[in-house]
């Protein structure tokens, strides 16, 4: 009998979605999935090139949070390309391209982004059609379908101490 290798069913995802860049110690970031976008872009400031082993590396921060400033990721990947891309405005730019883990629900694989300063954009990160591509199927009129935010860790809160003497009272 002959075994036969079934296509994996491609993810149905929303228009937008929690995904997660392990390589970069972010575990949830919103992101607007943008099919008429070729390169997928993700929020930075502060981008630093430098030289490591000869090739070109980048220093760079992010808030993964939409609209908040609170929580900064300091972070270091190798560039594979800088390039020019077309912003929302229509201009072109020249941008830094990183190649990074993305978890998109319980999938993860490489995908390439451009580094660009997007505090003014409504998502800090675009998931662009090429690193979709044969992998995910987008239903445009919902959201979230992989799943609400992953649940942030909670810090343990401390219990009032029992002394000796409060129990003798």
């Amino acid at each position: 009998m002959e075994a036969r290798l079934t296509p994996k069913e491609p993810l149905k995802i929303g228009w937008r979605e929690w995904v997660g860049l392990p390589e970069l110690r972010v575990g949830a970031i919103k992101a607007k999935i943008d099919t008429g976008a070729r390169t997928s872009a993700l929020h930075a400031y502060h981008i630093e090139p430098f030289r490591r082993a000869g090739a070109l590396w980048l220093r760079f921060q992010l808030h993964p949070m939409q609209r908040s400033e609170a929580m900064k990721v300091a972070c270091e990947a190798r560039a594979v390309d800088e390039r020019a891309v077309r912003n929302s405005g229509g201009g072109v730019e020249r941008r830094y391209i990183i190649k990074t883990m993305l978890k998109l629900g319980e999938e993860c694989w490489a995908i390439e982004l451009a580094l660009a300063n997007r505090d003014q954009m409504g998502f800090r990160m675009l998931l662009g059609r090429t690193a979709l591509e044969g992998r995910a199927l987008i239903e445009p009129g919902r959201s979230y379908l992989l799943g609400a935010r992953p649940a942030k860790p909670r810090r343990s809160r401390k219990l009032p101490s029992l002394r000796a003497s409060r129990l003798l009272r």
